[in-house]
């Protein structure tokens, strides 16, 4: 269990504000961070992890206090059992793919779980070279893995899959899944993309100039009636045109296009660039707009 109880005054392009938290995280939850850019997300991540530091509260993770300012406790990042993984990789150019997991090592006799780990992320063809030398999803592959290595309680990833494109992404967004279940981490992600969202999390707290503002799963807060169906896919309506007398929407679902007729009903809350949900229960697509 994580029990965070934080207040820190912050500045941007907002103006000031504080951010304040103040909740509990069960082991093994996938959770997300979202709201708009400059709402405190980021700053929370690097709280949890030591690299910043709260002007008051408590952190406690299994019963452990990682900060109280009141016991003037304040453990150092080495000594929280944290993996980050940030959005430029922050690779060692120097070492090799397996030499960087090394080098992260608590334990460094521990090299059995270096290649079980290399193996698992399927990164040990790739062991003996250098980051220079991968492409951006294998170098964060590799930044996934070196989070890892140290056998984290907690798993904190800053939109490490933004720069990557939509194939990738989608992979990445895979091997993520796989290692959170796999190591049964407690993992808090920074997202802005709602398929990202809607894929790897089951619980979502919602930022706004520092106070979250809703906390939920996912699809409690951004769809309006969640609807008992055989598929859904989450997409991004393109165009809208007019064929004689239905309308069709061109909709963009990860790299795939396609075409759904809307009522004219649906025309009062769906127009160019809403998300929506895409459903049936047949052969009957239902098309919902997601609400941000």
């Amino acid at each position: 269990m994580i029990k965070i109880n934080i207040k820190k005054s912050l500045h941007g392009a907002i103006g000031d504000f504080e951010l304040n938290v103040n909740k509990e995280i069960k082991n093994r939850t996938f959770l997300t961070l979202a709201g708009e850019s400059g709402s405190g997300k980021t700053t929370l991540l690097r709280i949890i992890a030591g690299l910043e530091n709260p002007d008051s509260g408590k952190i406690i993770v299994n019963n452990k206090s990682w900060f109280d300012s009141d016991k003037k406790i304040n453990l150092a990042p080495q000594k929280r059992k944290i993996g980050f993984v940030f959005q430029n990789y922050s690779l060692f150019p120097n070492m090799s793919v397996k030499q960087n997991l090394i080098f992260a090592l608590e334990n460094k006799k521990d090299i059995n779980f270096v290649d079980e780990l290399l193996e698992i992320v399927e990164l040990k063809e790739l062991a003996n070279r250098y980051p220079e030398t991968l492409s951006g999803g294998q170098q964060q592959r590799v930044a996934l893995a070196r989070a890892i290595v140290r056998k984290p309680d907690i798993l904190l990833l800053d939109e490490p899959l933004s720069a990557l494109d939509g194939n990738m992404r989608a992979k990445l967004q895979e091997e993520i899944i796989k290692i959170h279940k796999y190591f049964e981490i407690t993992t808090i992600l920074v997202s802005h993309d709602l398929s990202e969202i809607f894929k790897l999390s089951n619980r979502v707290l919602i930022l706004d100039k520092g106070q979250i503002i809703k906390d939920d799963r996912p699809e409690k807060l951004y769809i309006k009636n969640t609807t008992t169906n055989k598929f859904s896919f989450i997409g991004e309506v393109l165009d809208i045109k007019k064929i004689d007398i239905i309308y069709k929407a061109i909709i963009a679902i990860g790299n795939n296009i396609t075409e759904v007729v809307l009522t004219e009903n649906d025309l009062k809350e769906i127009s160019v660039g809403s998300r929506v949900l895409i459903a049936s229960k047949a052969f009957n697509p239902i098309v919902k707009r997601i609400k941000e």
